[in-house]
């Protein structure tokens, strides 16, 4: 999940980050600024290590790392129309590509590169950079929202179908076909993520009052979540956990919602022979005869745990990680912070601030003593989650199979000194390497 730090807020103070992102697994935190752009490991929660920092491309507003490989995706507001993809680990560039307009979000898995543009999507093959597809005609998109699925065997992609209602096109980002339409929400949409396997997706329209889950590819409305119901809030991130148990949504407000995967079946335990019991079966049946949305509001499930945040209306991204073995809820904010709450996956509840790092400086910040936070390690819980294994238009620059008209593919070696192994810290697929003015520039169709 990525974001794009919103406008200054009132008082003209301007966000710390431009932007920041959690890579597709939730191990790793890129954050960009007017100086350059970073790369911290989440391996621990009371340590944030740096893995890479560059003040070389200033004013990064898109930085996108592939898992925890060495390839880092990057653009700058001095060059808006073009992404450059970097080895950081060998400080080379492998290639850039320029396209019509402003490039507004990058999503990238181990076999798909996908750059939106706000009329266009284009597709590009990760392992030699050909532009395979582009989606012409879409809806106008100028906040970028699309969502590719991490799962390269299926590289699903999803984004608005339309202005004024929350419909999702679904495609299948490797046999480059749509797969079907689904007609998420009444308002538009604000939010679309998919489970690490892509078998399921949630969105979330600009309302931000109703989170809704479907099943991919058929589109079947698996889930229904309210966030809220006295005021309409802009969503900022929402992604799911990696086991795909939880949901988490975080918004413009000081808290974040995390709901739980639990279906609902007819095989209820049987409700004991009492007054509320009776009266509760009452009340269930009465919502059959009851306007569609008010039985709908009364059959929601509510979150299954909060996080408070010590501010609202800043720009925020939200992920669900396990970090030494027990599920944590992250929280990047605009303000240059990372924040870390535990999660009990069994009771739920208030997750508890555990830590806050600063992602400009060095170390922890000083609300981490303010709060009397200890740097020893969480309480435990009950149980712990451990971590699951886990057509082109020909265009200058290139051939008419959409590749580099010049470079060169990067022997493997080049990435990693054992075996290939895209989980590899130093691994990846080879990229054409595009020099001097073989860029791939791309025409408006």
């Amino acid at each position: 999940m990525a974001a794009e730090a919103a406008d200054a807020p009132l008082g003209g103070v301007e966000p710390a980050l431009s932007c920041f992102s959690f890579n597709q697994d939730c191990t790793s935190l890129a954050i960009g600024t007017k100086a350059g752009y970073k790369l911290f490991s989440l391996s621990s929660v009371e340590q944030l290590d740096q893995v890479h920092g560059s003040d070389e491309t200033p004013d990064v507003y898109i930085v996108e790392r592939l898992f925890s490989s060495s390839l880092v995706v990057v653009v700058s507001h001095t060059k808006p129309r073009q992404m450059n993809v970097y080895h950081f680990k060998k400080g080379t560039e492998i290639c850039n590509y320029s396209y019509s307009s402003n490039i507004l979000s990058i999503r990238l898995n181990r076999q798909r590169l996908l750059v939106c543009l706000e009329g266009s999507i284009y597709i590009h093959n990760i392992k030699d950079m050909k532009l395979l597809k582009t989606i012409l005609g879409i809806p106008a998109n100028p906040t970028g929202l699309c969502a590719l699925s991490i799962n390269h065997s299926n590289s699903y992609v999803a984004y608005p179908g339309s202005l004024t209602t929350g419909e999702i096109v679904l495609y299948d980002g490797n046999s480059l076909k749509t797969v079907c339409t689904i007609a998420a929400h009444e308002g538009t949409l604000a939010a679309v993520t998919f489970n690490s396997s892509g078998s399921k997706l949630a969105s979330a329209s600009e309302k931000g009052t109703v989170i809704r889950v479907f099943s991919v590819p058929d589109g079947q409305k698996l889930y229904e979540f309210r966030r809220g119901m006295k005021r309409y809030v802009t969503i900022s991130s929402l992604v799911f956990s990696m086991d795909s148990q939880f949901l988490c949504a975080s918004s413009n407000t000081e808290t974040v919602h995390i709901f739980k995967m639990e279906h609902l079946t007819d095989s209820r335990p049987e409700e004991p022979a009492t007054w509320s019991g009776y009266m509760g079966k009452v009340f269930m049946a009465a919502t059959n005869y009851l306007p569609t949305q008010v039985s709908d509001m009364m059959n929601q499930d509510r979150a299954f745990a909060t996080g408070r945040l010590s501010f609202s209306g800043q720009r925020n991204i939200c992920a669900l990680a396990t970090i030494q073995k027990l599920p944590r809820l992250l929280v990047a904010s605009s303000d240059g912070c990372l924040y870390i709450y535990n999660l009990d996956p069994q009771d739920g509840g208030e997750c508890v601030l555990i830590k806050t790092h600063s992602l400009l400086g060095s170390g922890t910040t000083d609300e981490n003593k303010e709060n009397g936070l200890r740097p020893s390690l969480p309480q435990s819980y009950a149980a712990t989650v451990a971590r699951p294994s886990t057509s082109t238009s020909t265009a200058p620059g290139y051939s008419e199979d959409g590749g580099a008209l010049r470079g060169e593919v990067i022997p493997e070696h080049e990435f990693a000194t054992g075996p290939v192994c895209l989980d590899d810290e130093n691994e990846f697929p080879p990229i054409i390497l595009c020099r001097g003015s073989q860029k791939g520039k791309t025409k408006q169709s």
